[in-house]
């Protein structure tokens, strides 16, 4: 009995079912038909399948096309009640959705890719054929491998080795690669887990933290790849005019190293790099519009020369020997891989070329933004997603072996560039890579040119595309112009992005240009970690990805490198380090002095803000913990009682020396390290004749200098208001040394609270006798405009700190003082000569030899005394003055300094001494 007998059939044909119950077949005149008969079954709007009565009887309907359905008399191929059942239950348009078209004996459209959660249209028709997908090596490693091996290693990583030496190079290297791995093993994650459509991170982004955030994510990783095209064809121009200086218009010649006069060094004209890099940019544009396929054809063609290139570098370096191929190669050598080991950072004019009076200047964290986009390109094979054969086994293979490929490549070029040249070359001779080649440099000019070109094309290819797929999901309308229908290729979104790349060649200075690129490709690798590990801790029920080498920690690791870059001026804010330890004896109970809380206060605006507060024990951990815990309770106690946002900690430590030093070493996290130490000046020692403090007082101040950190130190702390005492008349600053401007931060930060906002700030600067004052001053207001800072300004001639003090020309009492001073300085150089002669020892102060230059110290003497002088003249009425902390003297007696300093702050009843660290906090621009 087939399903033409039993359709046909009358109603006595039925068949017994299990347990015996009877099924009759479904027939025209049914209830259940003629219900169903006048209901839409729910089918696309393309293709609206009915179900009507005909005149045989049976139940016809509309195929996919509209034609009237197959019957009986037709022949339908696969028997008219098998497609009628389909028809009838409306599964037609969910086959048609799951592509299974065919149970139906159809064949199924090509289906678009809509965004999410979207109702999906289906067309009729045969579907388009499909283009060539691409493997793993072509689709994913050699795209990634052509985008991380790019301009920076050839022309810019020997030089890297020579600024930041071999130690921290290799740091370095290992930091931005495990950044990049780690976001690799992230982006792996995240495509394994089901199909990924075109878009690449934007798509993987988006369906995770949803489309907003995918977009501005997206945008950013697109403007990334955008002008990391401008940095290729920089670096290939750049190459280009250095093997062929006869074809540059415009010509520059450096004849300085260091501020010495050394051999002419020829740099490219920015013109230059601007003419060529526009003319390059259209070429490669021409070459875009001929599609992925066109790209793929010349991918080999640009990778080969590259891979050669680099074996022609490592051939070089093996053959090398001293001064040959050229002066200042040494061949391998262990004596300049010594030598090179330490950094040697130094300023450096706009063609990195070193210079004492450049206005450049180079530390670790400038050097992670110049190298960081050589390790970037990981997510070129992702951003290819849709023309990929099986994005599920090509992307996490492809991209961790180009990852790790590219890693150790790097690590060993590190030790080899650095043992092969001096210093001085490696910061010199920005082409070592060509100088050192073997057989000669053309091959590595060639290899240059044809890596970067082939890079600038991945990206140029890669950003149109992952435009278009932002475009496509119409969530910015401004970007519909750069929508594309599937398999075309994105023409405007292409323009568009050869218009930023020129953009961005225009300004003809690679080093200017990397770090912007490093900030996008930043932005974007966190926001795949960041997506990664949301997903591996809410473990959703979807979440089941089939790369199974993944896990939430790693993401989060991987995110924090992504953001931990140092921090802009703009958004620097002070975490004080009080230290809470007296100098002399506070009354029992009593953790720390009651004001030190109100002053920590003034540091911070309107009252927010973390502080530390810390105190040292002396003693054997195991034997004071109890204490410890008892002390911590105190002056948490004391913290909450005064409104301060803080913590407290105590430390045991053998003594106060040590127990600081561990503190300043370790305190905080990341950015959150406590970036400026408060503490009072110890007033007292001289009355109390409290010996071993100026040891203590001064070993603090070094070990600050030494940790980078800020210092702050309070004089008349018993002197300071508190919040409700409201005080009149100005703040003055004496501005004599460079401190980032910190002094000026502290002063606006004063204002801001009820008790100094009347007060008006006022800046002294002190300046040596011949220097133009009118023009200082003129320089300094200008300054303070553009800090948005409102002061008075003034400046301050003083004779050369080495003229001795005159008759008349200082107070009686300021002559006494500075006597006094004197007297006391030579007595004590006396007794410890004294005590070395005896003992027959070198010198020795505060338990570490010295070495005392009398004459040094008697200038350091008049230097405090004619500042003090100046201060009490100008500022006796000043509401709270701010002067510069002059450092500690090398290798001097500790109790040298603190006369110095007694005679700085005598007389003055609230003062602030300042030393900032080596990095801005404050900054011209928003």
């Amino acid at each position: 009995m087939d399903n033409g007998d039993l359709e046909g059939g009358g109603g006595d044909l039925a068949f017994h079912g299990k347990g015996g119950r009877k099924y009759s077949p479904v027939v025209a005149h049914d209830r259940a038909v003629l219900e169903m008969s006048s209901m839409d079954p729910g089918s696309s709007s393309d293709s609206k399948s009915c179900v009507r009565k005909n005149n045989a009887g049976t139940l016809g309907s509309l195929d996919s096309d509209g034609r009237e359905g197959s019957n009986p008399e037709n022949g339908g191929a696969n028997g008219p009640y098998q497609e009628h059942k389909l028809e009838l239950f409306g599964f037609d348009s969910l086959v048609s959705i799951l592509g299974l078209k065919s149970m139906t004996g159809e064949q199924a459209p090509a289906l678009s890719s809509p965004r999410d959660g979207e109702d999906v249209s289906i067309t009729s028709g045969q579907p388009k054929p499909s283009a060539v997908k691409m493997g793993t090596m072509m689709g994913v490693f050699v795209p990634c491998l052509q985008s991380i091996l790019g301009i920076i290693y050839y022309i810019r990583f020997s030089w890297i080795v020579g600024m930041g030496g071999i130690g921290d190079a290799l740091l370095l290297v290992s930091l931005c690669g495990l950044c990049t791995f780690l976001t690799g093993i992230s982006l792996s994650a995240i495509a394994t887990n089901g199909a990924m459509k075109g878009g690449g991170p934007y798509y993987l982004i988006g369906r995770a933290l949803g489309p907003e955030v995918g977009v501005s994510i997206g945008l950013c990783f697109f403007l990334g790849n955008a002008v990391a095209g401008a940095l290729y064809v920089l670096g290939a121009v750049e190459t280009f005019l250095k093997a062929l200086p006869s074809a540059g218009i415009f010509t520059e010649t450096t004849t300085k190293v260091n501020g010495t006069v050394s051999e002419p060094i020829q740099s490219i004209s920015t013109h230059d790099l601007q003419i060529y890099g526009i003319v390059v940019t259209i070429i490669l544009c021409f070459i875009v519009f001929g599609g992925v396929k066109m790209i793929n054809r010349v991918a080999p063609a640009f990778l080969i020369p590259v891979l050669f290139s680099i074996f022609c570098i490592f051939i070089g370096i093996f053959l090398a020997k001293k001064d040959d191929p050229a002066p200042g190669v040494t061949g391998l050598s262990l004596e300049s891989f010594k030598d090179n080991w330490s950094s040697d950072y130094k300023n450096t004019n706009s063609a990195g070329i070193p210079d004492a009076e450049g206005n450049v200047h180079w530390n670790f964290h400038a050097l992670v933004g110049l190298f960081f986009p050589a390790v970037t390109g990981i997510m070129a094979g992702s951003n290819r997603s849709a023309s990929l054969k099986d994005t599920q086994r090509s992307i996490p293979i492809g991209t961790l072996a180009a990852t790790l490929t590219t890693t150790g490549l790097y690590l060993v070029s590190v030790l080899l560039f650095g043992a092969v040249a001096t210093r001085d070359k490696l910061l010199t001779d920005r082409l070592l890579t060509a100088t050192i080649a073997w057989p000669f440099p053309a091959i590595i000019h060639i290899g240059i040119i044809l890596s970067t070109l082939g890079a600038a094309l991945q990206s140029l290819t890669g950003a149109p595309r992952l435009l278009a797929a932002i475009s496509n999901d119409d969530i910015l309308p401004v970007l519909n112009y750069f929508k594309v229908a599937e398999g075309s290729e994105p023409y405007m979104a292409t323009l568009f992005t050869a218009f930023i790349c020129m953009g961005c060649v225009i300004i003809g200075n690679l080093d200017l240009i990397t770090p912007t690129v490093t900030m996008f490709f930043l932005l974007c690798y966190s926001g795949v970690n960041l997506s990664c590990f949301l997903l591996d801790l809410l473990d959703a029920p979807s979440w089941r990805p089939r790369w199974k080498f993944h896990h939430w920690s790693f993401s989060l690791l991987g995110a924090s490198l992504c953001i931990a870059n140092q921090v802009h001026p703009k958004n620097w804010y002070p975490i004080p380090l009080i230290f809470c330890r007296p100098w002399g004896k506070l009354p029992e109970n009593v953790p720390c002095h009651p004001k030190l809380a109100d002053f920590a206060n003034c540091m911070k605006k309107k009252g927010r803000g973390m502080s530390i507060f810390i105190n040292i024990l002396d003693g054997d951990y195991h034997e004071r913990a109890e204490d410890a815990k008892a002390a911590c309770k105190q002056l948490d106690t004391y913290i909450n009682y005064k409104n301060c946002e803080g913590v407290a900690e105590i430390v045991v430590a053998p003594n106060m020396s040590e127990g600081f030093r561990g503190v300043v070493q370790t305190m905080g996290l990341g950015n959150l390290k406590p970036n400026i130490v408060v503490m009072r000046y110890p007033e007292i020692w001289r009355r109390e004749n409290l010996k071993e403090i100026p040891g203590r007082f001064v070993g603090i101040i070094n070990d600050c200098i030494v940790a980078n950190k800020a210092v702050v130190i309070v004089k008349g702390l018993d002197e300071w208001p508190n919040e409700y005492q409201r005080q009149y008349g100005t703040i003055d600053l004496y501005w004599i040394v460079r401190d980032g401007g910190l002094m000026l931060l502290l002063s606006q930060l004063l204002l801001t609270k009820e008790s100094f906002e009347s007060c008006k700030i006022q800046v002294f600067c002190i300046a040596e006798e011949d220097t133009d004052a009118e023009g200082l001053k003129a320089d300094v207001k200008k300054f303070l405009y553009d800090l948005r800072m409102q002061a008075e300004v003034f400046v301050i001639a003083i004779k050369s700190w080495d003229v001795q003090p005159e008759n008349g020309s200082q107070p009686d009492e300021s002559k006494e003082a500075f006597t006094a001073a004197q007297q006391r300085v030579a007595d004590y150089l006396a007794e410890i000569k004294e005590t070395a002669k005896k003992e027959g020892t070198p010198l020795m102060a505060d338990g570490k030899p010295v070495i005392v230059n009398e004459q040094q110290v008697e200038k350091f003497l008049y230097t405090t005394l004619k500042l003090n002088s100046t201060i009490l003249r100008y500022s006796r009425m000043a509401a709270v003055v701010l002067v510069s902390l002059p450092p500690p003297p090398v290798s001097h007696p500790a109790y040298c300094y603190m006369e110095c300093m007694d005679l700085l702050v005598d007389n003055l009843p609230r003062l602030l001494m300042v030393r900032g660290y080596r990095r801005d906090v404050v900054t011209l621009f928003t």
